[in-house]
């Protein structure tokens, strides 16, 4: 099988969409397929090793406005069909599509290519999160555009899904994250990790992601000055001076990937997410592989993942108040935080990236399979291209 995968985001910056994307790469090198990657290009080059086989077209790109690690993209439909026709894909993956997606989807309808669209973020409530509410409206019905007209959509969880559903896509199924649960294990807990991050001893609060306003990390305030603990950061990114004022006494410790990052999930108490536009959350699924309960937000993603009174909690919606009463809950019951760490693991084990790629095969086989639709045509492409 031949695989042309389009990103909006790619190496070197690191997200969710990324980190998820290089799993597929890895999983369908094993499987002997060929891949081509076709993302934006920023200033440093990707890590040739990185790419797991892909071939690599990487387009012009400038960075957004106020959030310079997202890269838009300058390129066009027209310049995407020469790439998809000269490597011929039987199918094209569209990895959290938008304006790069959307392009890319044109030009695979126009040659007629069946694609399969991964829904993996919540764009319309980025809006909200960034103060451009307005906007909010504009951006469903493109997302809703894009996956009606893709061959099937992937979503992550039954929230995404219900979103979808609403928004009229159809052609939906359902496709979740593995976890790479040698990485991410209780034995990667270090005491002297966790003596340089407490050197007091306390329980350790932890949160893993972005510093940006969809992530809503300001909420953590309100468990920042738990006696006996010690909340720690682990992310970068443009909210980090506002939160570090905020909460002078959490440690930040910037970003972390791979080894240093593992060790610093498991050598956590307990795990605090409190975004509400997640529509799967890896980080807390590395977190329960990690062996540790979670606290998080009863909206989004979280809602498939953390069991309510096995694996962790989950709070209301805004309710800080709330989320303060479930974290004080497991600080102050050594023996319930220990139960719900051993049910943690298990509860996420079996959620392997090799069954997940085999799973995401399947999808491309079902498209591939699909009736195939009339593409676009090249005068209304042309047309498109003018506008």
């Amino acid at each position: 099988m031949r695989v042309a995968l389009v990103a909006e985001t790619f190496l070197p910056q690191m997200n969710g969409v990324v980190g998820s994307l290089l799993h597929v790469l890895r999983h369908l090198q094993a499987q002997g397929h060929e891949t081509l990657v076709i993302a934006p290009r920023h200033d440093e080059s990707p890590d040739p090793q990185a790419l797991h086989g892909a071939e690599l077209a990487l387009l012009p790109s400038i960075p957004t406005p106020g959030y310079p690690e997202l890269r838009l993209t300058v390129t066009s439909a027209l310049r995407l069909t020469a790439i998809l026709r000269e490597f011929r894909p039987d199918v094209v993956h569209l990895a959290s599509p938008f304006l790069l997606g959307w392009q890319a989807l044109r030009a695979a309808d126009a040659l007629g290519i069946p694609t399969v669209a991964i829904y993996q973020t919540d764009v319309p409530g980025y809006a909200q999160r960034y103060g451009i509410p307005g906007l909010a409206p504009a951006f469903s019905r493109h997302v809703a555009r894009i996956h009606q007209r893709a061959t099937l959509t992937l979503a992550p969880s039954t929230s995404a899904m219900a979103e979808l559903d609403g928004l009229g896509v159809t052609r939906l199924r359902h496709w979740a994250r593995g976890v790479d649960g040698v990485r991410f294990h209780p034995d990667r807990r270090d005491a002297q990790w966790r003596s340089t991050v407490a050197p007091g001893g306390e329980l350790v609060i932890g949160y893993v992601g972005r510093l940006a306003p969809e992530k809503q990390v300001a909420d953590l305030a309100a468990i920042a000055d738990i006696p006996g603990t010690r909340l720690v950061i682990v992310g970068d990114g443009p909210d980090r001076p506002a939160l570090e004022q905020a909460m002078p006494h959490a440690v930040f410790l910037g970003f972390l990937g791979g080894e240093r990052l593992a060790q610093a999930v498991a050598g956590f108490d307990l795990f605090v997410h409190p975004g509400e536009n997640e529509t799967f959350c890896q980080t807390v699924q590395e977190a329960l592989a990690s062996g540790v309960p979670v606290v998080a937000t009863g909206r989004g993603g979280p809602v498939d993942l953390v069991q309510s009174s096995r694996t962790g909690w989950l709070y209301r919606p805004g309710d800080l108040d709330d989320l303060r009463e479930r974290v004080l809950d497991l600080v102050g019951d050594d023996a319930k935080r220990r139960a719900f760490a051993a049910s943690a693991r298990d509860s996420v084990a079996h959620r392997t990236w090799a069954r997940l790629g085999d799973e995401l095969l399947g999808h491309y086989r079902h498209a591939m399979t699909a009736p195939v639709r009339a593409g676009i045509g090249p005068g209304l492409m042309k047309r498109a291209e003018a506008a």
